[in-house]
């Protein structure tokens, strides 16, 4: 297992230099230029052509390249061109906020895509089959953006259910001190605050949580179909064995393989996903900082960005890799 887990590990690092350079080339190619963002009302040639020399814009690609290779190697993912404050200071204050927002629309998933497709399997082709399937093919047809905006048409202005914007009620005064608001409300003492942070957090998780939940509900059905169809589970009802116990020991426990492998996969479109989420409830994540960083053409940000999140997406699947064998004893890694 140790062998296994240090030959992923060393698999990534070719994986992370092939994207750092398709990403660097990509980043370069985007149109505009940061010193309409960085000087303003006071830009002047002279002054973008001093500021480009200090900031290296004027070598060739290869020798930004390498710089900013050489930068990584020693660990400094770089700083903003905007405020030149250090990326990894920037980065660790909102990224709590995104995670807050991905494992909220990941319990959304899980907690109703699993039990709504093992329903689905369990009355294959009748009319609640039928109705849980056109439910997935929903939540995968309707882009992030335009169900959030629903959201907030529908529940924050129309009924005025749920607040629309933000992580926590700007009026109310708190001092945030790990930047995980429903950390942060429960170590205060604070559960009407508490309770106002998860409001935030209700419809910002539903719509970034649409797409793999109608995923999850797919293959958990589909999983659940096949696996039935197996003669130990025959054989198993034969002998006289419950449904319930058919189910536990035998239908789910073999299910789950599939299920865990599509739910390791769906963080990283989370994560993608998070960046048009946070944008449309005014949340203070990365993917809103990503967001303003490509406006102003925050080179620095946007890459040290993407590299962060696709080596969380490899080790999260380096994870569900590993969970393999505790979930199938008879899988084992050379």
């Amino acid at each position: 297992m140790i062998r296994y887990i240090v030959r992923r590990l060393l698999g990534a690092i070719p994986v992370l230099f092939g994207l750092s350079i398709v990403l660097f080339a990509f980043v370069h190619l985007l149109p505009g230029d940061p010193c309409s963002a960085i000087l303003g009302q006071h830009r002047t040639e002279e002054a973008c052509a001093r500021l480009r020399a200090n900031l290296g814009l004027d070598d060739p690609l290869t020798v930004q390249y390498l710089r900013y290779l050489g930068s990584l190697l020693r660990g400094d993912l770089g700083a903003s061109v905007i405020n030149n404050k250090p990326f990894l200071d920037e980065f660790l204050v909102r990224f709590p906020g995104t995670i807050e927002l991905t494992l909220g629309a990941l319990v959304f998933a899980v907690g109703l895509g699993i039990p709504l497709g093992r329903l689905a399997a369990r009355h294959a082709q009748s009319w609640l089959d039928g109705v849980v399937t056109a439910i997935s093919l929903f939540g995968i047809s309707i882009p992030v953006f335009v169900l959030g905006l629903v959201l907030v048409v529908v529940f924050g202005v129309g009924l005025g259910w749920l607040p629309t914007q933000g992580r926590i009620d700007a009026r109310l005064r708190f001092e945030s001190v790990t930047n995980f608001m429903l950390i942060d409300t429960l170590l205060a003492g604070r559960p009407d605050l508490f309770v106002d942070a998860v409001r935030h957090l209700i419809l910002p998780s539903i719509a970034l949580g649409s797409i793999p939940l109608a995923i999850i509900t797919r293959i958990t059905r589909a999983s659940v179909i096949e696996v039935s169809h197996e003669d130990y589970v025959r054989t198993a009802r034969a002998k006289g064995l419950t449904e319930r116990r058919v189910d536990e020991r035998h239908i789910m426990r073999n299910a789950w393989l599939p299920v865990t492998t599509v739910i390791g996969l769906q963080v990283g479109g989370l994560l993608a996903g998070a960046v048009l989420t946070e944008t449309v409830f005014v949340w203070n994540g990365v993917g809103r900082w990503v967001v303003d960083a490509i406006g102003n053409r925050d080179l620095t940000i946007v890459q040290s960005t993407i590299l962060v999140f696709a080596l969380i997406f490899l080790v999260v699947n380096l994870i569900v890799d590993i969970g393999y064998a505790f979930l199938n004893p008879r899988i084992r890694y050379a």
